[in-house]
């Protein structure tokens, strides 16, 4: 008898702003039927064969629940960000496992999905600690802002004339606490949902115990850092546009269907991938590919099987 091949294990980063398709549509029922939408195409995938470990964003929901705690703040307490982080990895979590459920059952596929809770470790001597940057709750005027610091010791700037906001380290994810936990599930053939919002961010003290920080961890490093540790034959990243592309939103833009990491670090030398959007998703694709990566894809969720095909999406290869 021949040995049964090993399926192929994805990971596969959902965009926090995905479940949310404009300003109108915010609302947790419009974001479940975001999620239902972008999970219809990754049943397609795991359905041609693939293991699929999920992780996603969480920008603008950790952002509802510091604005509701705000504004319940003479009643209630302030939520820390690791516990926002946290929240909201059960919350999103719960609307693609449940979202999977009921359309594996429509495709009569035998699979089930689970969330993990999931903890990132960073170094506590990350220089990030020293320079928050990350802008995140809501605007402020500048006598609010000069309160906070004061009271709370937050770290406060004004953003490009539209006010003040709160800014938190983003330190640099070392390792997914979870992860052998995350890998016994996907060879037990569970579809994964995992590091959300790049992961809990938390630190190891003097004596080895986990803590956690008031952080905000870049999702798709923490995405990277997962495909890394669980050796994925692919990592997919799914983002606005269906493919990259050079000069983007220039005349002379061209889209990319491949490109080597090679060709990648270049681009990105070059200034063609924007600071906020693109070029975080390229070094974190360049990050993969320097600890082993085999292949990584961006595209759109509504062309996640049409890139997997070879039809869509930008490829990059080693």
């Amino acid at each position: 008898m021949g040995s049964i091949p090993k399926k192929k294990v994805a990971v596969v980063a959902v965009g926090g702003n995905s479940l949310i398709k404009d300003g109108k549509h915010k609302s947790i029922p419009d974001q479940y039927d975001a999620a239902v939408e972008s999970m219809k195409h990754i049943a397609g995938m795991i359905e041609a064969g693939w293991e699929v470990v999920i992780t996603h964003g969480n920008g603008p929901q950790v952002g509802f629940i510091l604005r509701r705690a705000e504004l319940a703040l003479s009643e209630l307490h302030m939520v820390a960000l690791d516990y926002c982080g946290a929240d909201t990895q059960g919350a999103i979590g719960y609307m693609f496992q449940r979202a999977l459920y009921n359309e594996f059952r429509a495709r009569g596929l035998q699979k089930l999905a689970a969330t993990v809770v999931t903890q990132t470790l960073v170094d506590r001597n990350d220089q990030a600690f020293k320079n928050p940057s990350k802008p995140i709750g809501s605007f402020m005027d500048e006598a609010t802002a000069k309160q906070r610091k004061a009271q709370d010791g937050w770290a406060v700037v004004e953003d490009a004339g539209r006010g003040w906001r709160r800014v938190v380290p983003s330190p640099l994810p070392q390792r997914i606490i979870e992860q052998p936990a995350i890998d016994s599930l996907i060879k037990a053939g569970y579809v994964v949902i995992s590091v959300g919002g790049g992961g809990i961010p938390v630190i190891e003290d003097e004596h080895g115990d986990l803590v956690g920080v008031e952080a905000v961890i870049d999702k798709d490093f923490g995405a990277s850092i997962l495909s890394s540790g669980i050796g994925a034959d692919l990592f997919l990243i799914t983002t606005a546009v269906e493919r990259v592309a050079l000069h983007y939103n220039k005349p002379q833009q061209v889209w990319l269907d491949r490109m080597t990491a090679d060709e990648a670090r270049r681009y990105l030398a070059e200034g063609h991938f924007a600071k906020g959007s693109m070029e975080p998703k390229i070094r974190a694709i360049l990050q993969y590919m320097e600890r082993g990566g085999k292949e990584a894809l961006i595209t759109d969720p509504a062309n996640i099987e049409r890139a997997l095909q070879g039809k869509t999406g930008t490829r990059i290869v080693p």
